[in-house]
């Protein structure tokens, strides 16, 4: 009997231990449950907030032309394409669209948003009344798409990556055709040369180069014996401006007439190439080079 009964005992008190034991890991997982549960409430809020502060961008800055709101949205650290930091480094890119199509919109079709990033896709349309680039005003209207990818920190934009449609871009103002296959199919013609000119520009001296490249781009275009013509460039770490122009010319006679014809043009305006690149240390190396159509 006493052993059935310290049997007994021993039984409830396992049991007891069990129980207790299961309570208290239900408890944990409980509290758990409830830690994760807070973590995506305060993930859950950033993200609906930072959609919130890109689609004010957009509606009440971008669209309506405030830009003294971009500091609203814009952190004082944020880097744009020039270096500048800020709401003016944002707003650099902005005002050149906009003063080149005085009626640009930027439509959000697409917005998706993660924590600290937002994404876009959006569409950008403008007709071309104002000068872009090196581009003169064509009057056509144009539609891009694109897409931007936002960091943002404490509700405010750190970081942006965008990415756009440049080819479809120029191919509606005309620049590039249509069918890029046309480019491989002009006549190869073995007496053609190129012209081409580099040039390091510092900082302080790109807006006037820019001026003076496009008076010069345009007047050749007029020369007999012209064919066609492009410029790359790319800005350095410290601002300055590497720029690589070609001019493609039936044969090396025309481009001597053509280098005739723009001194001529110089001495009409009363322009002096020379003291400018002196005046603004610009640095020049240019040459003349025909194709490498072969290599053996």
């Amino acid at each position: 009997m006493n052993e059935t009964k310290t049997e007994y005992i021993r039984r409830g008190l396992l049991l007891a231990m069990l129980l207790i034991s299961g309570i208290l890991v239900y408890g944990q997982s409980g509290n758990e449950s409830k830690k994760i549960s807070k973590k995506e409430e305060v993930k859950m809020s950033t993200t609906e907030k930072n959609k919130e502060v890109i689609q004010k961008l957009y509606e009440q800055s971008m669209n309506k032309r405030n830009m003294e709101l971009l500091s609203e949205f814009v952190a004082d650290d944020y880097i744009g394409i020039n270096g500048t930091r800020g709401a003016a480094g944002f707003k650099e890119p902005l005002v050149a669209l906009i003063n080149s199509f005085p009626d640009a919109k930027w439509n959000i079709e697409e917005l998706i948003a993660d924590g600290d990033k937002v994404m876009v896709r959006q569409k950008f349309s403008g007709t071309h009344t104002e000068q872009f680039q090196y581009i003169e005003a064509t009057g056509k209207a144009v539609s891009s798409d694109g897409m931007v990818i936002y960091e943002l920190k404490n509700g405010k934009i750190i970081r942006s990556l965008v990415q756009t449609d440049r080819l479809g871009f120029l191919q509606q103002l005309e620049v590039l055709p249509a069918n890029l296959a046309t480019l491989s199919n002009r006549p190869n013609n073995k007496d053609q040369v190129n012209f081409i000119d580099k040039f390091f520009v510092p900082s302080a001296a790109k807006n006037e180069f820019h001026e003076r490249m496009r008076i010069n781009r345009n007047f050749i275009k007029k020369i007999p014996g012209f064919v066609h013509d492009a410029a790359y460039e790319y800005t350095d770490k410290d601002g300055n401006l590497i720029c690589v122009t070609v001019a493609l010319w039936e044969n090396v006679e025309a481009l001597q007439k053509a280098k005739d014809a723009v001194q001529a043009e110089y001495r009409e305006q009363g322009f002096d190439i020379a003291e400018m690149m002196k005046r603004l240390n610009i640095v020049s190396d240019r040459g003349v080079y025909k194709q490498i159509t072969d290599i053996k």
